[in-house]
């Protein structure tokens, strides 16, 4: 497991990076997996909108990644770390179980990301718990100014927002 300071400047340099990703048409969340020693395994953008798949969460794109890099479904004996952007969504929580990895670091939480975007970040209780129960550290709120502001800037250069469309009360 990586120290606070380093993993605050792990959050950092995703969260200046991910400007440069939503340029190119991808959504505003990154994420990156990386070994016990901060070596970078795979990154990803979510994806949904270019691959025109619900699926294509940024962390389910660098789980898939990773795996395919390793060549195995179950990254648990490479000890890795996911760094997200903003907490995951509800499918994210789900796919980070499955996948063997062992800490989650994440920027902006889900109350915020829903606030300044609109986009429904799912029904997640106790799903920190959840993961730890089952081994997976989780530490949040890293950066986080910095993910307020890149998600301000993605609402305000009037980027898409996506999900279903609900029918309304």
């Amino acid at each position: 497991m990586l120290n606070n300071t380093d993993a605050i400047e792990l959050m950092q340099a995703l969260q200046a990076e991910l400007k440069t990703y939503i340029a190119q048409g991808h959504g505003p969340f990154l994420a990156a997996i990386y070994d016990q020693q901060g070596t970078l395994i795979a990154k990803a953008a979510n994806s949904v909108v270019q691959e025109q798949c619900s699926h294509c969460h940024a962390e389910m794109n660098a789980i898939r990644l990773a795996q395919q890099k390793l060549k195995t479904y179950d990254l648990s004996s490479y000890k890795l770390s996911l760094f997200v952007t903003s907490e995951p969504c509800l499918m994210c929580v789900g796919g980070i179980m499955w996948s063997g990895l062992q800490a989650v670091y994440y920027g902006v939480s889900s109350d915020m990301v829903e606030a300044i975007t609109g986009f429904d970040e799912g029904f997640k209780p106790q799903w920190e718990q959840a993961l730890q129960k089952r081994g997976i550290a989780v530490h949040g709120h890293l950066a986080t100014p910095e993910g307020e502001e890149v998600l301000k800037w993605y609402v305000a250069q009037g980027h898409p927002f996506y999900g279903p469309r609900r029918k309304k009360d």
